[in-house]
């Protein structure tokens, strides 16, 4: 498949996926949740790649969801419902994908990561940051849930719940040092060299036992307990199908 918003590129056994909408900071507009759902889903019949390193194109990792196509596509009167379900799931469905290929993730985050380009990052097995990072669980502060795509699975898993409380609650921006005090991020290094540490790191992976590779990913995520990640996305997209609902509908459309 030709790609228009993402670039796709491998160095051996090892792929890289970088989003490429620059202009808008990689924000995800309707094309890009298109093509990253069809790529993940390529990737789980992959057996050539054994490691994926995920970027963004220019400043950016990802600003989140591309919200000026978002809310020029809200209908008359808003979303009724089971739209706003079926249209959530169409985003959410790539963070399940992400962690259900079997490749690692190495998430190198470039630039601001914020509402769905914090999810990305989170849905990542591994993630480094340049200084130029910024981090921020935005969806609370568009009028929507602050647990969506993935973040109230990943999160507190990540960082602890009473860290992932402050920022989901918030949605406050933070930086990549907060990042890495808290374990969001694995290491920070300087934006000219966090491409070059990505590489490397995911070339000692991909020398190991692919099927070794791939059973750690499914045992880290099975043996973390609780609710699986699908639970928690199912319950997130009812709780924002209702939030979108209800937001659209005094949007004066």
């Amino acid at each position: 498949m030709e790609y228009q918003t993402i670039i796709y590129e491998t160095k051996g056994p090892v792929g890289i996926l970088t989003l490429n909408r620059p202009e808008c900071l990689n924000a995800a507009n309707t094309a890009m949740s298109r093509e990253l759902k069809n790529f993940f889903q390529e990737r789980l019949e992959d057996l050539e790649t054994r490691v994926l390193i995920l970027t963004g194109a220019g400043r950016g990792f990802c600003a989140g969801l591309d919200m000026k196509e978002s809310m020029a596509d809200v209908p008359p009167g808003g979303y009724p419902p089971k739209r706003a379900y079926e249209r959530q799931r169409y985003f959410s469905d790539i963070i399940l994908l992400m962690r259900q290929i079997p490749q690692p993730i190495i998430a190198a985050v470039n630039g601001p990561a914020a509402g769905a380009g914090f999810s990305f990052a989170l849905a990542s097995d591994i993630r480094y940051a340049a200084p130029e990072a910024k981090f921020s669980a935005a969806y609370i502060n568009i009028g929507v849930g602050g647990a969506d795509l993935g973040s109230s699975w990943l999160f507190p898993r990540a960082v602890g719940i009473a860290n992932a409380a402050r920022y989901l609650m918030t949605g406050d921006l933070f930086s990549a040092e907060e990042a890495l005090r808290i374990g969001m991020v694995q290491a920070v290094f300087g934006k000219d060299k966090l491409m070059e540490e990505a590489l490397k790191l995911a070339q000692i992976m991909a020398s190991k036992s692919p099927l070794g590779l791939r059973l750690t990913k499914e045992a880290l995520d099975r043996n973390n307990g609780g609710a699986t990640l699908e639970d928690a996305i199912r319950l997130e997209d009812r709780n924002q199908a209702l939030c979108i609902s209800q937001l659209t509908a005094f949007s004066g459309k």
